[in-house]
């Protein structure tokens, strides 16, 4: 069986590396960029799955399921490939202000406990004491998810497309897919790239933004968005509060993220286009997200910006994130895509997802 991959952000090489285990598949991953470009490359792997508010139905199932693999992917693929893929296990502390309703985050720890997940609901005492760089007059408390992850987003797909190619798939990098024509039949399809003509009994779209324009090209267009997410690194040369204790920090949906020797990254701004496509990354924005880690943490005011990033979300127009089904009226055309700000979360469970799939339409 041929199955061909068109996109290899996290969420392609994911896909790639988990149709690997399975004998008697031919895998060809099609990427016009190296992998780990676009939103990939300009997340901040923040893992919001426990801490998320979502509590039933696909949303919940895939994180639980994400969080819940990543625990046993992140050392497969370390050992497969001798690869260090950067894994904060310290959790994530969100930072309850004025105005929140701790009583909502108290029924989230009640029923994330009834399933054998950990919420810990901290006052601004317990707040101090575990993280005294925390320093805000407005900051009421905190919620903690200890179980929840934090990881490099660009180690981790890198190490999967190492993993998958030691599994024998087939990467191939700066070539652009050209066309897809509409078979005759059912199957099998034809893709047209600058490497030639390929065929495939399975084909899978995991292009993020590009996903618009394949499927549009099968008269079956899927509206795929942008917004523009930017980002930066600072430098404080040593560590916020205590040195054996930096889990992620969020609140107000700004990031505090420690990635270690004194560094981290702050972010990330959320800006959608004003006039067509087109995104202008907002400088004043990221002062804002900038202003706001500091206020939360006033020693940041001192740190050094060692580098600011932008990248592009995917973001369905008009429908839930993500899309992840077969593609209406193809019955081998698979969507991956349309992950928005979740692409690193949900990677794990989406290649799950697209397993099951192909293996349950033989």
């Amino acid at each position: 069986m041929n199955v061909i991959i068109i996109g290899c952000g996290v969420v392609g090489a994911a896909i790639a590396y988990e149709l690997s285990h399975i004998s008697g598949i031919n895998i060809t991953v099609f990427d016009q960029q190296p992998p780990a470009q676009a939103s990939t490359g300009a997340a901040l792997g923040v893992l919001v799955g426990i801490i998320s508010q979502k509590v039933k139905g696909k949303a919940w199932k895939m994180r639980q399921a994400s969080i819940q693999r990543y625990e046993t992917l992140i050392p497969e693929l370390e050992t497969l490939t001798g690869q260090t893929i950067p894994f904060n296990r310290q959790g994530i502390l969100h930072l309850c202000l004025e105005g929140d309703n701790l009583a909502d985050w108290e029924k989230l720890a009640a029923t994330r406990h009834s399933t054998g997940w950990q919420l810990e609901i901290w006052d601004t005492a317990k707040l101090k004491d575990i993280c005294p760089q925390v320093n805000h007059p407005q900051v009421i408390g905190a919620v903690y998810s200890p179980q929840d992850r934090q990881l490099d987003p660009t180690a981790l797909t890198l190490a999967l497309v190492t993993g998958a190619q030691q599994k024998g798939v087939n990467f191939q990098f700066g070539v652009k897919v050209l066309g897809i024509p509409t078979p005759e039949t059912s199957q099998p399809l034809t893709v047209e790239t600058t490497a030639g003509n390929f065929s495939a009994d399975w084909l899978v779209i995991a292009a993020g933004l590009g996903s618009t324009e394949l499927t549009a090209q099968l008269h079956q267009k899927v509206d795929i968005r942008p917004v523009l997410g930017q980002a930066l690194q600072v430098s404080l040369g040593h560590s916020l509060g205590n040195p054996d204790f930096q889990p992620a920090i969020n609140g107000n949906d700004v990031h505090i993220v420690p990635i270690g020797g004194g560094d981290y990254w702050l972010g990330a701004t959320v800006e959608f286009p004003t006039n067509g496509d087109e995104i202008p990354p907002n400088h004043e924005l990221l002062e804002s997200v900038k202003q706001q880690a500091i206020a939360f943490c006033p020693e940041l005011a001192t740190a050094q910006i060692i580098r600011t990033w932008s990248g592009l979300r995917p973001r369905p127009e008009g429908r839930p994130a993500p899309v992840i089904e077969i593609l209406p009226g193809f019955n081998h055309v698979l969507l991956a895509t349309g992950h928005y700000r979740n692409g690193v979360l949900l990677a794990p469970a989406t290649a799950s997802a697209i397993r099951e799939k192909i293996l349950s339409g033989e």
